[in-house]
């Protein structure tokens, strides 16, 4: 059976993480919420699905992934999951946990790149709270991107397989979210990101060695994937990038 894939249909968002993992991997999956009604799709059986009475593990929000009973909540859960099942996970335990760490990473930096454009809540609008979002910006682009993406460079540099993978010598879910992180930077702070990136040259390149690779370039060019926008997490607020 495919994988049963919940999320917003208008936005990349946490989902489009798995997607990418789904999508590299040639995995057979519905993107639920982006599948007309009459074939069972739409927002609202996501809804439905998300608030199940009778699942006693409810995710708390998307993206939630269904394979036959198994219901799995959070990005980095759903790709521990995923990854051994796809071969996106390196090969042993130590590999997969390093894969995990790794991902969780990435996890932060996002609610970090989140958090600029909302920092006070996200009960508020952007226009709401645009004095304190311009102060967490300045901050993540100057203190916060450089850090991350430097660790990134160190990781790659002493990976003792090559610095073409985050993980051993092979593709796991890591990379493809290193992509996607570093897309979503370029979109939302692109002087900041390409500062440093011109630091991050190992990064840089995983990047477009990722896109270059033959499934993940036929989805990025494909109407499945989702352009960026300002309803998602990575925004272009020129502003925000000082």
């Amino acid at each position: 059976m495919a994988y049963q894939l919940h999320y917003w249909p208008t936005i990349q968002g946490r989902g489009e993480f798995v997607r990418l993992a789904l999508e590299a991997a040639g995995a057979a999956y519905v993107d639920v919420a982006r599948e007309p009604p009459a074939k069972g799709g739409g927002e609202s059986r996501l809804g439905r699905r998300l608030d199940d009475p009778d699942n006693p593990r409810p995710a708390f929000a998307p993206p939630f992934l269904v394979d036959g009973d198994i219901v799995v909540g959070q990005t980095a859960a759903i790709l521990l999951y995923l990854g051994p099942r796809l071969g996106l996970a390196g090969v042993g335990e130590a590999d997969g946990l390093w894969t995990h760490q790794l991902q969780l990473t990435i996890a932060d930096c996002v609610a970090e790149a989140h958090d600029t454009h909302h920092p006070l809540s996200t009960g508020l609008y952007y226009e709401d709270q645009r004095e304190a979002a311009l102060a967490r910006a300045k901050a993540f682009r100057e203190e916060r991107i450089p850090k991350f993406l430097g660790w990134f460079e160190k990781i790659l540099k002493r990976n003792p397989a090559g610095d073409l993978h985050l993980v051993s010598n092979v593709l796991t879910y890591a990379d493809l979210s290193l992509f996607q992180l570093v897309a979503g930077l370029r979109y939302a702070f692109p002087k900041a990101a390409a500062r440093a990136l011109a630091d991050a040259p190992a990064v840089a390149k995983l990047h477009a060695n990722v896109a270059r690779r033959q499934r993940v370039h036929d989805y990025l060019h494909s109407p499945r994937r989702i352009a960026f926008n300002e309803d998602g997490i990575f925004r272009a607020y020129p502003e925000l990038d000082g």
